[in-house]
C-alpha cells in the first residue's frame, strides 16, 4: 500500500506592511554592519505574488555570508518573523532566506553578476534603508557625472 505524499507546507499569512518594511530595513542596516556590500532593499509589493521585499547583498567569503544570514534569521525569530525557507549552496555563493513577505539573497561577486536580478527587478522601487547618521563615502564625487566632480 503506498502512501499519499505529503503536501507541501503552505506559508504562513502575511504580516502587516509596515513591520514587513520595518524588518526589511533593519535586515538591510544589518548585513551592511555584517560587512556585506552593495546592499538593495526593492520593493515589490504588488509586483510579485510571493513577496513584498527583496534584499540583495555580496559577501566576501562563504563564513562571512553564512555568519551574515545567521544573525538575519536570528533577527528575524527576535521579532517573531520565522524563516519560512532558508537555502545554501555547497559553496555558499548564493545564500536566500525566505521570511515570507521579506526574501533575502547573499551572493558572492561573480555569482551575483551572473543571476543578475538587479536587473530581473528593474522596475521596483528601491528603498534607502541607510541610517541617518551614515556618511556617504564617495569623497571623491566619482558617483557624480564628470561634470559634477569637483575639481
Amino acid at each position: 500500500m503506498t502512501q499519499d505524499p505529503q503536501p507541501a507546507p503552505s506559508r504562513p499569512a502575511r504580516t502587516d506592511p509596515a513591520l514587513a518594511r520595518a524588518f526589511a530595513i533593519d535586515v538591510a542596516r544589518m548585513l551592511h554592519d555584517d560587512k556585506c556590500s552593495d546592499i538593495l532593499l526593492l520593493d515589490v509589493t504588488g509586483m510579485s505574488q510571493v513577496t513584498d521585499f527583496i534584499i540583495i547583498g555580496t559577501g566576501t567569503s562563504d563564513r562571512q555570508m553564512r555568519s551574515a544570514l545567521m544573525h538575519v534569521e536570528e533577527l528575524g525569530s527576535s521579532r517573531g518573523m520565522r524563516t519560512f525557507h532558508s537555502s545554501t549552496d555547497d559553496r555558499a555563493t548564493w545564500l536566500l532566506a525566505d521570511f515570507v513577505d521579506v526574501v533575502v539573497h547573499l551572493f558572492e561577486p561573480s555569482t551575483r553578476t551572473h543571476y543578475d536580478l538587479e536587473m530581473l527587478w528593474g522596475d521596483a522601487p528601491r528603498l534607502a534603508w541607510e541610517r541617518p547618521d551614515q556618511i556617504k563615502r564617495d569623497m571623491a564625487g566619482l558617483g557624480k557625472p564628470v561634470e559634477e566632480r569637483p575639481r
